[in-house]
């Protein structure tokens, strides 16, 4: 915004009180137009609109929650809930509900594919696949392609461009190398998708078959991070992930010699993975296997459930709270939301 420069004015001793008294009313007016033309640009200038966030917010004594549903029966479409079938806990006391709101909000979703040597008979599932992901987005979700093997590739970084997104799949290579599948997922969450950087939701589709070179009795260094530490990062982070186990255990084992015992330790790890942070594992040997997971991935994140409840411990002590939502009488459904927040410190 430009403003313009004040005009200026001659003033002799004859006219020097008027001319006071005048500068005086001038100046207040301006300086109240100039106070609410300022106050304006954020919201009119910068043309900024706010985009919902998964952070814990806590305007005075009231905790406002961002909760996603994430439904394990891929047979079963996801239902439209009501306060009384969420319960939230907080330090293991349970909290009365005193706000509740549902919509459908924007996100961004990660594809994260597996292109090491031992995916390469997958290649065409691969592809067709994260294809019907981006189908399967909204016009307002931005997608990601992301490959590794050894190392990472960022194929096509966030963007609303589906015929982008689909071209950088169609683009490819074939799967070889390594794979260093910890470290690649634990970029996207602490880079691509990081805490702060972004406002929206957000989500990781991976499809691997998990065997990280890192592996006991795997040929090949492997990841530097640990499976422990990406656990960690998981359970911690505000982003959902989705494994989609690609099956090459028969192939490998003959091909590379790779233990079964890897494998069966693999498939161990993504199931932990998907617990950590409420979601399932899904399992594709071919492209029908996830005929009805796509919609219902989207449908899981586009979902936004706003809960909040005024704490029953109204201690100002700065201390971590923990916070559990759970979904009542439904073992099908699992809530997922920050796991708390830290108390205000200042007094009342």
């Amino acid at each position: 915004m430009l403003i313009g420069q004040l005009p200026s004015r001659a003033v002799n001793v004859a006219t020097m009180q008027t001319d006071r008294h005048s500068t005086s009313k001038t100046l207040i007016r301006k300086t109240w137009i100039l106070s609410l033309l300022f106050s304006l640009i954020p919201a009119v200038c910068l043309g900024q609109t706010p985009d919902p966030g998964e952070a814990i917010r806590v305007d005075s004594n009231l905790v406002d929650l961002q909760v996603s549903v994430i439904g394990l029966n891929r047979t079963h479409p996801l239902p439209a809930l009501e306060q009384r079938n969420f319960l939230v806990i907080e330090d293991g006391q349970p909290q009365e509900i005193s706000f509740f709101a549902a919509a459908d909000f924007p996100f961004d979703l990660v594809l994260l594919l597996d292109l090491s040597g031992s995916t390469r008979d997958k290649l065409k599932l691969i592809r067709s696949s994260a294809k019907r992901f981006v189908d399967a987005t909204r016009p307002t979700d931005r997608v990601s392609v992301v490959t590794f093997t050894d190392m990472l590739l960022v194929a096509c970084p966030l963007t609303l461009d589906r015929k982008l997104l689909k071209d950088s799949i169609d683009d490819i290579e074939k799967p070889r190398g390594g794979t260093n599948f910890w470290d690649s997922l634990r970029y996207v969450l602490a880079t691509l998708l990081a805490p702060g950087k972004a406002v929206r939701r957000s989500a990781v589709v991976v499809m691997t078959d998990g065997v990280d070179n890192a592996l006991p009795d795997v040929v090949g260094d492997g990841s530097r991070t640990t499976f422990e530490e990406l656990l960690s990062i998981v359970r911690s982070s505000e982003t959902l992930v989705f494994p989609i186990y690609l099956d090459t255990e028969n192939e490998e084992s003959q091909r590379h010699r790779t233990p079964r015992s890897a494998f069966v330790l693999a498939r161990a790890q993504l199931a932990q993975l998907a617990e950590a942070c409420g979601s399932r594992t899904h399992r594709a040997d071919k492209i029908k296997d996830l005929d009805d997971v796509y919609e219902q991935v989207i449908a899981d994140l586009g979902r936004v459930y706003s809960i909040g409840y005024r704490p029953s411990n109204t201690s100002r002590d700065g201390r971590w709270r923990s916070v559990t939502v759970r979904i009542l009488d439904r073992s099908d459904l699992r809530a997922r939301s920050k796991p708390g927040y830290y108390a205000s410190s200042q007094p009342n």
